[in-house]
């Protein structure tokens, strides 16, 4: 399947979610302070709320409301028009802000490369190596069993 401009700028999008939203804030802020932000407008200001989780019992039995979490959201307008949206799981205002203004940039040609060099690249490096020392952490503790098949007496 052939992708299109626009399901290639969503597949962006939604990449660079996933990695923001696995990154602390201060990791964010920290590598989004080396980018020139243009004028922009807070289309949302930070705000809290909740979301209900839905789970389902052995992955093909009927949905059930497993409970809430709760989630902050923003959203901004940048001045050349390009809208960015912000959703990060608990209580950090200041997060999904930096989230939202990222998505926005990320939508230019002018801002993009900037964004992911400076930004989203070196923190996919560290989502990637977390990830990857758990696992690791992990697989040393696996213990294996197997079972002896008796024959019949």
């Amino acid at each position: 399947m052939m992708q299109t401009p626009s399901s290639d700028l969503q597949a962006r999008r939604q990449e660079a979610m996933g990695v923001l939203g696995h990154s602390p804030t201060a990791d964010i802020a920290r590598r989004f302070a080396d980018v020139a932000v243009p004028d922009h407008e807070q289309l949302r200001t930070p705000e809290n709320g909740l979301v209900m989780l839905r789970g389902r019992i052995g992955g093909d039995g009927a949905p059930f409301n497993l409970g809430e979490a709760t989630v902050s959201r923003a959203a901004v307008r940048l001045s050349s028009g390009e809208v960015g949206f912000g959703y990060t799981l608990g209580r950090d205002g200041t997060k999904a802000q930096l989230i939202a203004l990222c998505d926005a940039l990320i939508q230019t040609s002018q801002f993009a490369s900037a964004v992911e060099a400076k930004v989203l690249a070196p923190l996919r490096m560290r989502v990637v190596a977390e990830r990857k020392r758990r696992a690791e952490e992990t697989a040393a503790t696996k213990v294996d069993f197997y079972t002896l098949v008796r024959g019949e007496s």
